[in-house]
């Protein structure tokens, strides 16, 4: 099975399905688009993918900060898989993604290598997945409808898997400047004091880089962070290449409703390597 094109499935209910409407709402959240320069070295991001009226902001804080560093010459998007569908770790290896603001293809080289590293090609994964999809605007908004991209969809693999496909994106980002985004909210449906406090001592862990500890942690303790194996295997692949982490923000959806008895957490936590890093 493959996708040709894909069409966006959420404009219109996670972010605005108008071109002009999406383009003020990202200049809002993240900026205008600005010549940084090239990227020098590869970096990462955990993103939230929530609905832009409630993550967007936290979002936009992240990827100021990785615009901030330069413009990447592709990006690895890993995923939550909320549908079930595919295999523990999905990948597209080809084919084009709509949203209001464009259309961008997948990067056939890098995908395949990733498969390589145990990612199996499974389209369907992807067909009504929002993980992915709400973080293409804010990369074509930021650096183009150009870059190319690689989409993953991490459910919860064995730890070896997960840190296979951590060396496997970190051999890529050695060879060429990119960025490495990991999709996920945090804590869902808890007493803002509660997710506050959850989500405080599983980023410590991810800021440790600690692969290990976030992952037993995550299963042991049944955490509702739901895209806790992209964030883990993007955290592979920033121990591998020495990469730092740092937490730009964090917020929960309380901030917004005023609702705090229920809330879903956001964080955008920034990987930097290089000279960057010091």
């Amino acid at each position: 099975m493959m996708i040709e094109r894909r069409k966006p499935v959420v404009a219109g209910m996670f972010y605005p399905s108008s071109r002009d409407e999406l383009s003020h709402e990202l200049v809002r959240l993240c900026g205008a688009p600005k010549d940084s320069g090239r990227l020098e070295s590869s970096q990462g991001l955990v993103a939230p993918h929530a609905g832009y009226v409630y993550s967007g902001a936290v979002a936009g804080l992240g990827y100021r900060e990785a615009a901030s560093h330069g413009t990447p010459q592709w990006a690895i998007i890993l995923g939550s898989n909320h549908t079930g569908m595919g295999s523990p770790i999905s990948i597209a290896i080809d084919g084009e993604w709509d949203t209001p603001i464009g259309t961008s293809r997948i990067e056939q080289g890098i995908a395949q290598r990733l498969v390589d590293s145990g990612a199996s090609v499974a389209p369907e994964a992807f067909l009504r997945e929002h993980s992915i999809e709400v973080q293409l605007p804010f990369l074509q908004h930021l650096f183009g409808t150009d870059l190319p991209f690689v989409p993953i969809c991490v459910m919860l693999p064995a730890l070896s898997d997960v840190i296979a496909l951590g060396a496997g994106i970190a051999s890529v980002a050695s060879e060429s400047p990119g960025i490495v985004i990991a999709s996920s909210d945090f804590t869902h449906y808890e007493p803002d004091e509660v997710a506050r406090q959850i989500d405080l001592e599983a980023i410590d862990l991810i800021l440790a880089l600690d692969v290990e500890g976030f992952y037993r942690k995550l299963i042991a303790e049944r955490l509702t962070i739901c895209g806790g194996g992209a964030i883990a295997v993007l955290m592979s692949c920033a121990r591998t290449l020495g990469w730092r982490a740092r937490l730009v923000e964090y917020a929960t959806s309380g901030n917004i409703t005023g609702d705090r008895s229920a809330v879903v957490g956001y964080a955008a936590i920034s990987f930097i390597g290089g000279t960057d890093a010091k």
